[in-house]
């Protein structure tokens, strides 16, 4: 029943990352526009993201109650040494909700309207850029835990996990993926006229996911971040990330000619893939502090409760995905069974 309970968090981590992703994207997309294009961006962003904003943020929930219940341990060091980048996600998801809903369905349209916006905007592109930071800090062995806290400063132990070179590229490049996503996915929302302006920043966004992607490299290399030794050693990671990079070539094709079907389907298998790609790398290991590596498995609580929770998560999906798959289903948002 763990694999069971660790099947869950992965798809719910997927799932969060692809859905959210593209949530939080739009608005980095609207963000980077011309005055003109906000505007085109900013009722396309409505129209598609506005029946299921809501539900992309299940996932996160999920993931939360998963390590909460199942692995407590874990979930303990996540809480406790990295609240502050957490928190910070929590709040700019707070505000950017906040936002789309007042520059939306404001019952009286003023100037306030322009900070609505601005809010959406800002807090689309800084939540993902903390939440990239956070798993940067899960991985870059900055996480110190001490035997005695009063030993070490409220810097190394709160802010240095997580405000480091490291971390900020990994947020950067976790920012630059949402633009990717939400690009491709307007392509097949824009009209004829529109799509032009899409096809344009969804090639804008594959090369800087490439070049973030480069950099986060970089740094691992010139700093020594033991990710990098974990993700060279692993065959498995290197060839899910190879075959990756082959894909940016149809990909690149198939944003030119347009195509609302193969670009999501290239762009989601690629997302998936350098995903997998960094969890098995570090699996079972998922955090790394200064001076060893902390086990999932070895966190997980009782057999009785994990039970409970994997006969839950079953339950649960049973009745969620279904019931999701005709919420994308009733909005259009799954173009590959549309004619």
């Amino acid at each position: 029943m763990l694999y069971v309970v660790l099947f869950f968090l992965a798809i719910s981590l997927l799932l969060y990352v692809i859905l959210a992703g593209a949530d939080f994207g739009a608005g980095i997309v609207e963000l980077f526009s011309s005055d003109q294009n906000q505007q085109i961006t900013k009722k396309t962003v409505y129209r598609v993201m506005g029946p299921v904003w809501e539900a992309n943020h299940i996932w996160i929930i999920i993931i939360l109650v998963i390590l909460w219940v199942g692995f407590p341990e874990f979930y303990n060091v996540l809480v406790l040494y990295l609240h502050i980048p957490i928190t910070l996600v929590l709040l700019g998801i707070t505000l950017r909700g906040v936002a789309f809903v007042f520059r939306h369905y404001d019952a009286f349209k003023d100037k306030s309207q322009i900070l609505y916006d601005w809010m959406f905007r800002i807090s689309s592109f800084v939540t993902p850029i903390f939440l990239g930071m956070t798993f940067g800090a899960m991985l870059s062995g900055h996480i110190i835990i001490p035997e005695h806290i009063e030993s070490q400063s409220f810097y190394n132990l709160f802010i240095a996990p997580w405000f480091n070179g490291f971390s900020v590229f990994v947020g950067l490049f976790f920012a630059a993926l949402c633009a990717f996503l939400a690009s491709i996915l307007l392509i097949g929302e824009a009209s004829d006229e529109e799509r032009p302006i899409y096809v344009r920043k969804s090639r804008i966004a594959t090369v800087t996911v490439i070049i973030m992607g480069f950099l986060v490299l970089c740094f691992s290399y010139l700093y020594d971040i033991r990710f990098l030794s974990n993700f060279v050693k692993n065959p498995y990671a290197l060839t899910l990330v190879a075959i990756s990079a082959l894909l940016i070539f149809p990909l690149l094709r198939s944003i030119k000619l347009a195509r609302k079907i193969t670009t999501r389907t290239f762009t989601g298998v690629q997302v998936v893939l350098i995903l997998i790609a960094a969890l098995i790398a570090q699996y079972p290991n998922l955090i790394i502090t200064s001076d060893a590596s902390i086990n999932i498995l070895k966190t997980a609580a009782p057999d009785k409760v994990i039970n409970v929770l994997g006969i839950s998560l079953i339950v649960g999906g049973c009745i969620i995905l279904p019931g999701l798959y005709h919420l994308f289903r009733s909005f259009k948002m799954i173009k590959i069974f549309e004619r």
